[in-house]
């Protein structure tokens, strides 16, 4: 019984040892995302620029220009505003990048942004929760390929498309020694160049972007959830209904 004591604190010994390890690698907590689904000027915001940043190297293949109608857009407000190339606003939304481009400058084909809201959710949190945190989290980093690295996803192959925006800014740490070795815990940022937008601005905008990319995983989400409320309101009643048919009806036969 010692032996299995010993052995199973020597196994949680090595787990918090990775953890910790990991934390100092960069692992960060994710943010909470802001709730922008029912927003319908965030949402808009949030496919101009999803138009404008994203789709430069991203796809949205399963995703139609016109179902942006769903937002309150009308279809000339797409084809004036959304519309760069000679798509037509039945068509899906494609990435203008050519994929041997992209395997040659980034080592594969970026992903297909879709449903990439809902395929990110993990221990830390949500999908969404995770993109506000990769996209807020960026840093100049000389020893990269891209000059960029971030707390989110460490060795990140993605260049910080948006740091015109937000400007450059470097994490600062604190070394602390937890369970025997010495870490280096995330504490906060320091602005280096300002971006054309304030942090508060770039947060706001940020969460807009990753509002729309949530409701693109799922743009029926908002009729599902409206509908569902019926149903249930109409199975509460109906049950209430049948129970007092029953005990009438039980009523006579005893």
């Amino acid at each position: 019984m010692k032996k299995i004591l010993l052995a199973i604190a020597a196994t949680l010994t090595l787990v918090l040892s990775a953890t910790t390890a990991l934390a100092s690698e960069g692992g960060i907590a994710w943010d909470k995302a802001p709730y922008k689904n029912n927003d319908m000027p965030a949402l808009q915001n949030g496919a101009k620029l999803f138009v404008n940043y994203c789709m430069n190297c991203h796809s949205a293949a399963y995703m139609r220009y016109n179902r942006l109608q769903d937002l309150g857009l009308t279809e000339q407000q797409i084809k004036d505003n959304l519309l760069f190339t000679t798509q037509k606003v039945g068509e899906t939304m494609k990435a203008a990048i050519d994929p041997k481009q992209a395997k040659e400058w980034f080592g594969g084909n970026p992903p297909d942004l879709t449903v990439i809201a809902r395929s990110r959710s993990g221990a830390g949190g949500s999908g969404a929760d995770y993109l506000y945190t990769y996209l807020r989290t960026y840093y100049r980093d000389a020893s990269k390929a891209t000059g960029w690295n971030n707390l989110a996803y460490p060795n990140v192959a993605m260049p910080h498309v948006l740091w015109e925006l937000q400007g450059e800014r470097r994490p600062l740490f604190e070394e602390k020694e937890e369970h025997g070795h010495e870490v280096k815990v995330f504490k906060g940022w320091e602005q280096v160049t300002l971006g054309s937008m304030t942090p508060l601005q770039y947060d706001t905008a940020v969460a807009d972007l990753v509002g729309y990319l949530q409701w693109m995983g799922e743009p029926a989400q908002g009729t599902r959830v409206r509908v569902g409320v019926w149903v249930l309101l109409f199975l509460g009643i109906f049950t209430l209904i049948a129970w007092r048919l029953n005990a009438s009806f039980w009523r006579d036969v005893k």
